[in-house]
């Protein structure tokens, strides 16, 4: 069974995970980290998105 919509309400905290396939690494380098925090500022502030706090994890390979 598919997984339901979920509600995004104005106004209202979200929690948001990004994982790989099957939980695979999605960062590579220093470089990759550096990308991401670049892009998840630029969009956040494109799309006038207030982002309180980020984690990134390094997994053993």
């Amino acid at each position: 069974m598919a997984r339901l919509p979920r509600l995004n309400l104005a106004k209202i905290p979200q929690h948001v995970i990004q994982r790989g396939n099957n939980r695979s690494v999605c960062f590579f380098s220093d470089e990759d980290y550096a990308v991401f925090l670049d892009k998840l500022k630029e969009y956040g502030t494109k799309y006038k998105v207030a982002i309180h706090s980020y984690v990134l994890t390094q997994i053993p390979i």
